[in-house]
């Protein structure tokens, strides 16, 4: 597949920086302040099972290292030591703690997040490319999105979009879907502006990649 064959490279991939990941709760204040755009606590991480393996073999590596139940509908268990120290959030959905599984109609696999908590839900994200990368599927991992929403203040016309982090190129982009395989470029290009200083965004717009049937929300 054309996405696929980019996303993996087939140049030498510039050496993933995590880190990057971090810069994410500042710029969630930026959208905030500067357009009403919150994160929906909702974020997920993608990646594609390597050929010749099984998928049940697959899933298994996947469960004994996050702790993962084979549930790819949704419903999931909490992943025990890595969150120990988060503190807590209230209120009802998003719930802390939980990872689920996914499958898309493209045969991509997701690791989905929830914690209404930026910071946390970032650091989980984290936790998950990190554990999986020092597991050796770093070259499986394609990317992390992050969900954005409309939050008070925000425009008439504003709607939800992702924040998508390229897990080889260490950048991020804005994917602002709209119907069936449509995008808001207008949007993705304003979203790009407000946060130009504060994430590093994938300056090379053909890297945007559309990431139709995502189940994060």
């Amino acid at each position: 597949m054309g996405i696929l064959d980019s996303l993996l490279g087939r140049t030498k991939p510039v050496r993933p920086n995590l880190d990057a990941l971090f810069s994410l709760p500042s710029a969630a204040v930026t959208l905030e302040t500067s357009a009403g755009l919150v994160l929906s606590g909702h974020a997920g991480v993608c990646w594609m099972p390597p050929a010749g393996q099984s998928a049940a073999d697959v899933q298994r590596q996947i469960q004994e290292l996050l702790d993962v139940p084979d549930d790819p509908a949704g419903a999931g268990l909490a992943t025990a030591e890595a969150d120990a120290d988060a503190h807590p959030t209230s209120g009802s959905a998003p719930k802390a703690g939980m990872l689920t599984q996914a499958e898309d109609s493209y045969g991509y696999r997701w690791l989905l997040l929830d914690d209404a908590d930026v910071e946390d839900l970032v650091n989980r994200v984290h936790l998950v490319n990190s554990l999986l990368a020092e597991n050796g599927w770093g070259p499986q991992l394609l990317c992390s999105v992050f969900g954005v929403m409309p939050g008070q203040g925000a425009d008439t016309t504003a709607h939800p979009f992702f924040l998508v982090y390229l897990f080889k190129r260490g950048t991020f982009y804005p994917f602002a879907p709209i119907g069936k395989e449509r995008r808001d470029n207008e949007l993705e290009l304003r979203v790009q502006s407000l946060l130009g200083s504060d994430l590093p965004v994938e300056h090379d717009l053909s890297r945007w990649f559309p990431l139709w049937d995502l189940p994060v929300r």
